[in-house]
């Protein structure tokens, strides 16, 4: 059965590239996700970069399940040359599925990242077959709520783990929420 998943491409939008993650981006990812106070709502403490390799050994092998597919991307603000942040989907379901998270580092907060990245991930899984797009959310994070929101997410009644579970039912790939970037070419 064929999967209509995001592919490895880098896709780009109107400020950012998001990039296949690769383990060379272990040590630069350890200085993005160092502060303590970025771990409040997602838990654990900031990786080393020793740890941060051998995870992005793991997510770039691939999920062992060969129904889950794990697409994960390191988000570089263009203008800065810089990684800022990371966002992920792991899509299920023959591809109709796609649960999504993203973190940006506390020193490019506020500047519409995280909504921008999250916005270009969930255009690409639309545009690739998705119907329906999760993402979970900590009740305290509004910061991330209105991310969730800007990328065309609604709250329903469901907590999983204490997270509000968000979702997007997504109706036409033609009909992608505002600011969504497209996989860059070739």
């Amino acid at each position: 059965m064929s999967e209509p998943t995001p592919g490895p491409g880098t896709v780009r939008t109107a400020r950012l590239d998001l990039v296949p993650l690769a383990v060379a981006h272990a040590g630069e990812m350890a200085e993005v996700l160092a502060d303590p106070a970025l771990h409040a709502f997602i838990g654990g403490a900031p990786p080393t970069p020793p740890e941060l390799r051998a995870r992005y050994e793991r997510l770039t092998a691939g999920s062992p399940d060969p129904a889950v597919t794990w697409h994960n991307w390191v988000v570089r603000l263009r203008a800065e040359d810089r990684l800022t942040g990371t966002v992920q989907a792991t899509v299920t379901d023959g591809g109709r599925t796609a649960e999504v998270a993203w973190v940006v580092g506390t020193a490019w907060q506020g500047r519409g990242i995280a909504r921008e990245a999250a916005g270009g991930l969930v255009g690409l899984l639309a545009a690739r077959g998705v119907r329906t797009v999760v993402a979970h959310v900590h009740p305290g994070h509004t910061a991330s709520a209105a991310v969730a929101r800007a990328a065309g997410l609604a709250p329903t009644d469901r907590t999983e783990d204490g997270e509000v579970r968000w979702e997007r039912r997504v109706t036409s790939p033609d009909a992608p929420p505002d600011g969504l970037g497209s996989p860059a070419p070739g």
